[in-house]
């Protein structure tokens, strides 16, 4: 698969679950501490860890470390990337003047 294709993968993968649903919507307010999520959304550490992988991997959330926790916060760039993918790949280009080698279209 293609670099590019996997990297875009991540970012779908950060979306299609609800656990990480519910920690970007915890996170429309501002930065929260791991300890904040944890009790928030009824996960243990080794699950919130996991689903913070993802999202961070995704580049939607960032994180930073502080003392023995771990702060996360929506990263504007990473939002922006994945609005722009899936208007990139929703919107139908014009066809290529090539056309179909097996029907003729």
């Amino acid at each position: 698969m293609d670099t590019s294709h996997q990297a875009q993968a991540k970012v779908f993968k950060a979306l299609c679950d609800p656990k990480r649903l519910s920690v970007l919507e915890q996170l429309r307010s501002g930065e929260k501490c791991a300890c904040v999520l944890l009790d928030a959304l009824e996960l243990t550490q080794s699950g919130l860890s996991y689903h913070m992988k993802i999202l961070c991997e995704s580049g939607i959330v960032a994180s930073r470390p502080e003392g023995k926790w771990t702060y996360y916060r929506l990263d504007p760039s990473g939002s922006d990337y994945a609005v722009r993918l899936l208007r990139e790949l929703t919107t139908p280009q014009a066809p290529s003047e090539a056309g179909c080698a097996l029907c003729g279209r």
